[in-house]
């Protein structure tokens, strides 16, 4: 589903969007470095599961610091090159027409002036509801969400091109940047239990469909 992100072209929108690059990995972990290398994908990268089944183990990330740590994940799944986005990810919620965007804390940046370091650094469930960053001190050029006009395009581009009406996004703002924006997860039917007044939403977008129904 991120390709159809990186097929968009959102002009006018106060800001761009993109996705980082990656490589689904199915085969052998042996395989994997050679596979990263022919892929030109770059360091660290983040490792997430295929498959998300709604367990602990399904939601779970890792950071992969060097080649032959490569070795030690366990596919299927999807290697995503890092981008620093100082530890904020925004988690869009798209019900029907609605769009709500919150803050959540993510994986914390990368120095690239330093040693990336060795081995595979495990991060379970980064995005959970503990996780707030809401009413967090942010440096505001870390914590400014998304612009609207921004995220209303997206969410209406994608429900078309997706065929969607209850799904959520994952954005980070590249650091450094005020307005270059990746997606970095799309999850089609997600728990809405974190998003602010979920129950009046999500009701009234039932009570639209049956009322849709009924014209």
């Amino acid at each position: 589903m991120l390709q159809d992100v990186a097929d968009l072209d959102l002009c006018h929108c106060e800001g761009t969007v993109g996705v980082p690059k990656q490589l689904v990995i199915n085969g052998d972990p042996a395989s994997i470095p050679n596979a990263v290398a022919k892929a030109g994908l770059k360091l660290p990268l983040v490792a997430k599961p295929l498959v998300v089944d709604g367990t602990a183990k399904s939601h779970a990330l890792s950071l992969a610091y060097d080649q032959l740590s490569l070795s030690e994940l366990d596919p299927p799944l999807v290697l995503q090159e890092f981008v620093n986005h100082g530890g904020v990810l925004f988690k869009v919620y798209i019900v029907g027409d609605t769009v709500k965007v919150v803050r959540r804390f993510s994986l914390p940046d990368v120095d690239e002036s330093a040693s990336l370091g060795y081995g595979v650094i495990p991060f379970p469930r980064v995005s959970s509801a503990a996780a707030s960053a809401d009413d967090a001190d942010l440096d505001p050029h870390v914590g400014e969400l998304p612009p609207p006009l921004l995220l209303d395009k997206l969410a209406t581009e994608l429900r078309r091109r997706l065929g969607l009406r209850l799904f959520n996004l994952d954005i980070i703002r590249e650091h450094g940047t005020r307005d270059h924006y990746y997606v970095i997860d799309i999850n089609y039917f997600p728990g809405y239990g974190k998003m602010p007044g979920y129950e009046h939403i999500f009701t009234d977008f039932l009570l639209s469909l049956v009322q849709g129904k009924h014209r």
